[in-house]
């Protein structure tokens, strides 16, 4: 066990073109810590609204997340990132983060982005409402993906289940009130678990950038703005525990 987790996050767009966004995956894992986080969907962005996903779907041991165990090797580091996988729908892939490197996950996004006049169940399939908890170096990372970070019985069940960071790479929608709703979602989500928060997305135009990490005490450690860049944090121990002894809400929950 660490008593310190670094980690690194990389808020760059996603392209139409898979070879051009796997190739972009070696020079950010090589700038990386313990953990580099690229954004959901990073192997090919959504396109336009309402079209087909079905054909950018590939399998967990695909080119996409081949490579990614490829770069995290390489750097020794784990790499997390968002592709479209297949699923029984061959119209309907699921949403899913592959995590490679000293520590290896998949979590197939529960929440699709069925609000604000999109439809992402049209394209998509939800995966299995289970909570994903994965070990690195000791600490215990809870996954999730962008519109998961608006159900805060996830964030619960995934602390319940031991999640000490909840790691949330997102392509969050641009929009009136949005960067707000981002900024606010992802304090409360640490606040109330008294947890890290590290939550990257992908850039404008079409999405809001912001990718951020927040202490359980909410306070911001890092944040980016609106062009692409890479941002690092550390995630300490001894703030993770000063937290849940001064704010015990964890200890003192009825429900």
């Amino acid at each position: 066990m660490t008593d310190a987790l670094t980690v690194t996050l990389v808020q760059w767009g996603s392209s139409l073109d898979p070879a051009a966004n796997r190739a972009r995956l070696a020079q950010g894992a090589a700038a990386g810590g313990d953990l580099v986080v690229f954004p959901e969907a990073f192997a090919r962005d959504f396109g336009e609204p309402g079209s087909d996903l079905g054909p950018y779907a590939e399998a967990q041991d695909g080119p996409f997340a081949t490579e990614v165990a490829e770069v995290a090797a390489a750097n020794d580091t784990t790499v997390l990132a968002g592709m479209f996988e297949t699923s029984s729908d061959p119209g309907r892939p699921f949403n899913t983060l592959v995590m490679r490197g000293v520590a290896e996950a998949a979590y197939r996004k529960i929440h699709l982005y069925d609000s604000f006049g999109y439809r992402e169940s049209d394209r998509l399939v939800g995966g299995p409402v289970e909570p994903v908890v994965v070990d690195l170096h000791g600490w215990r990372l809870g996954l999730m993906t962008c519109y998961d970070l608006r159900f805060p019985e996830l964030s619960r069940a995934l602390v319940a289940a031991g999640a000490e960071a909840l790691v949330v790479p997102s392509a969050w929608v641009a929009g009136p009130r949005k960067v707000e709703h981002w900024r606010t979602l992802v304090r409360a989500r640490a606040i109330e678990n008294t947890v890290y928060v590290v939550a990257v997305g992908q850039p404008p135009p079409r999405y809001c950038g912001h990718s951020l990490v927040v202490d359980p005490l909410g306070d911001v450690l890092v944040e980016g703005g609106t062009a692409e860049e890479v941002l690092d944090a550390t995630l300490t121990r001894d703030v993770l525990d000063e937290a849940r002894r001064t704010n015990p809400s964890l200890v003192n929950r009825r429900l």
